[in-house]
């Protein structure tokens, strides 16, 4: 977004996304127009069909109303382009966090408890979203690719990319930790995925950095985080995708993060959406502090 475009937007008290060009939206633009009833009706069977109605006339949307019978799941296969929504349906009962979990987390501000001048969320400079809330924030358009040996996982937003290693290996051993042997931590962790039966992949990932936020709320993550993401075709045109997680120094029990349901779309085009760091500060600059400052 310009910052044009954000400024004409604060006039009007709407909360502006950072680092978003003007294509960016094309995703979200509506499919054709639909009158209100149409727009309703839309919105309830794709709530039953993907457990969330997705922004009113979008192509996700109409993709997720779509009644018509599809083929059913190929055996062992969830290749191809994928269209989902901006956000996963978010689990809103966590288990309690520990007293490290209860400390950390009060140091963060996230956007929506805050504004964004005071908030001191990573992606508001543009840091990298980071594993798991990519999974569950920003998810948009997914590609999957199979090779022999690695399913290649790649996000639109951000133009993220991950390998998940399918060769046997075993995950690293305390990523992330002080051993001088230990391997480093990264943004999207280490990844290693098996066959749950024909029709669910299930990736395991460990080593995640604790600079990101585990979600938008602001929920932080150590460095034992062990997250579990299945991956279900339940038809040729539908993949579900969960994700559990297990980070006993932050919470006192394993938990869902977030469900999503994502349409299979091949003529889909990925489109480039970027967290520019100059555009966000300009935003911060002329946007976020001046409108901090007139409170």
């Amino acid at each position: 977004m310009t910052i044009k475009g954000a400024l004409s937007l604060v006039s009007t008290g709407l909360i502006v996304v950072l680092g978003f060009s003007a294509s960016a939206y094309a995703q979200l633009a509506p499919a054709k127009p639909y009158t209100r009833e149409e727009l309703a009706q839309m919105a309830k069977v794709a709530k039953e069909h993907c457990g969330q109605a997705g922004q009113p006339g979008t192509l996700y949307q109409a993709l997720c109303a779509d009644t018509k019978p599809t083929p059913p799941a190929p055996k062992r296969d969830i290749s191809g382009t994928w269209e989902g929504p901006i956000g996963a349906v978010m689990n809103k009962d966590l288990p309690p966090m520990t007293d490290l979990g209860k400390k950390l987390a009060s140091m963060n501000h996230s956007n929506g408890a805050t504004s964004v001048a005071d908030s001191n969320d990573p992606l508001d400079t543009c840091d990298p979203l980071g594993f798991p809330r990519n999974t569950v924030w920003e998810i948009r358009g997914l590609e999957i690719g199979q090779m022999p040996n690695r399913m290649l996982l790649l996000a639109q937003y951000e133009r993220i990319w991950r390998e998940v290693w399918t060769d046997g290996r075993a995950l690293p051993k305390n990523a992330g930790g002080d051993d001088p042997n230990a391997p480093d931590p990264r943004y999207y962790g280490y990844s290693v995925g098996h066959w749950d039966g024909d029709y669910t992949f299930v990736v395991d990932t460990v080593g995640a950095d604790t600079a990101a936020w585990l979600d938008n709320d602001g929920h932080p993550q150590s460095k034992d985080l062990h997250v579990t993401e299945r991956y279900e075709r339940t038809d040729h045109n539908t993949l579900k995708v969960t994700v559990n997680v297990d980070d006993p120094q932050i919470f006192t029990k394993p938990f869902t993060l977030g469900t999503t349901v994502y349409k299979w779309l091949p003529t889909q085009e990925m489109e480039e959406q970027l967290c520019i760091p100059s555009e966000a500060q300009a935003y911060h600059n002329a946007v976020a502090g001046p409108a901090a400052e007139k409170k």
